[in-house]
């Protein structure tokens, strides 16, 4: 169900056209640093783990720099389609993880491998983030209150992922909806 969602460039579509709103909201504003406006730096992104067929145009990464010459800060704009540095997409980092956390029942490290392309050692690290940074970071912290009680922290974002799948109609809503959440904390998250 989640393998073969994240190989359809719809659900792609869908996370631009919401990258595309979220980048507008937040070049209405101001730069957070000088309060200057906002001109457009994005740049290419060059992601794994996605369809074949994915259109150019849903590699670039929104991005905003600000147009006081004495300031020149960028500003990234919150994003469903990527998370943070992280070379993949962000919907395959969370259907990944959930599907290696939910093992018994899930694939191997091996097959999760043959499946997308991901190597034991970066497996590794995605799993040690959301089991020991992520429940502790800020961003966390503020969605936490956000959600029900039976979203536990030990099994970061394989319960998230779960929680949002039994409040949506489709997994397909369900994925989106976990990363619209996600990015919600994110709005005016700076880069220097």
């Amino acid at each position: 169900m989640l393998p073969e969602l994240i190989q359809k460039v719809s659900l792609f579509h869908l996370l631009h056209r919401i990258d595309i709103n979220l980048a507008k909201q937040l070049q209405q504003g101001r730069c957070p640093y000088c309060n200057g406006a906002l001109h457009h730096s994005n740049y290419e992104r060059k992601p794994r783990g996605g369809p074949d067929k994915i259109p150019d145009e849903y590699l670039i990464r929104f991005s905003f720099c600000c147009a006081n010459e004495h300031c020149r800060r960028r500003c990234l704009p919150p994003s469903c389609l990527f998370m943070g540095r992280r070379v993949y997409w962000g919907c395959v980092i969370l259907v990944v993880i959930t599907l290696k956390q939910n093992r018994p029942d899930g694939p191997s490290a091996r097959k999760i491998k043959e499946m997308f392309g991901i190597s034991r050692k970066t497996l590794r690290r995605w799993i040690e983030y959301f089991r020991d940074e992520f429940p502790a970071s800020l961003q966390w912290q503020r969605l936490r209150g956000r959600l029900a009680s039976a979203v536990s922290n030990n099994e970061l974002p394989a319960e998230l992922v779960h929680y949002f799948l039994k409040n949506f109609q489709s997994p397909q809503q369900a994925i989106i909806g976990c990363l619209k959440f996600l990015a919600s904390e994110q709005m005016g998250s700076r880069a220097t």
